[in-house]
């Protein structure tokens, strides 16, 4: 049975991601067709062509692990559940960031253990940038030929520095204007895909509150990130870890990311979902 990744496996899939990463651009900077699946989302042939080069690539580095990806076909929950170990990838978070060709949409893989995500790698090719981190060793930012290790930051004092508050770009939330009304000084950042969490990871923002849909896929590698860069992914209803995994649905509850715990944001939070 496969164990975290050692050095020489986590280069293979560092270099294999970032080549579906230049899989994807290709399509980028050209024109393309958009197809809409049955969730009304987006598709377009540069999610099937990352998905391609993903799955080719964890099968070559750990064929013994099974893999679930957004654009696989339909797993039933009762194989899934067996799985102690497993890949869960989204080949092209970020699809409507990658149709405005804005930049933030990423490439996600994650090793989920036990329904924790340990590993993580969250490519954003457009922007020239790789997060990655695992449980117990640390996290990294990988731009160009730079490596530089990543931690969550203090909560500052917000009447000298206001918390930072990531929201999404595409996806606004009444509760998350609820929540932002009850914070202390504040300022908000908008950013698509998984780069919210990352933004988190590596000290550049405060808190990430989720309060909409989103599937596992979407959120367990940047969780990995977080979680070995020092910050929690919680439930926003129980503040307890997310787990992956856990029922027949891949959908999150809504969820909250944070460098640290705080009573002022934690009673924000559940006021806002109240309303």
């Amino acid at each position: 049975m496969m164990q975290r990744p050692n050095l020489e496996r986590r280069q293979a899939l560092l270099a294999g991601v970032e080549a579906a990463g230049w899989t994807v651009l290709e399509v980028y900077r050209r024109d393309f067709e958009v197809e809409t699946k049955e969730d009304e989302s987006p598709l377009t042939e540069a999610d099937m062509a990352s998905h391609h080069a993903l799955v080719a690539l964890l099968e070559e580095v750990t064929p013994e692990v099974p893999i679930l990806s957004e654009e696989s076909g339909e797993i039933p929950v009762e194989t899934r559940q067996e799985w102690q170990r497993y890949w869960l990838i989204d080949p092209l978070d970020g699809t409507k960031e990658f149709i405005k060709k804005n930049g933030e949409f990423t490439l996600n893989v994650a090793l989920i253990e036990n329904g924790i995500p340990v590993f993580g790698i969250v490519h954003a090719p457009a922007l020239g940038v790789t997060w990655w981190g695992q449980v117990g060793e640390g996290a990294w930012k990988v731009q160009g030929n730079q490596s530089m290790a990543i931690q969550v930051r203090d909560l500052p004092d917000p009447e000298q520095a206001p918390w930072k508050v990531v929201g999404s770009r595409s996806h606004g939330s009444e509760a998350f204007e609820a929540f932002c009304a009850q914070l202390p000084q504040h300022e908000r950042v908008s950013m698509g895909s998984s780069l919210k969490l990352c933004l988190v990871a590596e000290g550049e923002a405060d808190l990430y509150p989720r309060l909409a849909p989103t599937s596992e896929w979407d959120t367990a590698a940047a969780q990995a990130v977080v979680i070995a860069a020092g910050g929690e992914v919680l439930n926003a209803q129980t503040l307890e870890p997310l787990r992956c995994n856990q029922q027949e649905s891949v959908l999150n509850p809504f969820f909250i990311v944070c460098g640290q715990r705080d009573e002022r944001w934690e009673e924000a939070l559940h006021a806002s979902l109240k309303k």
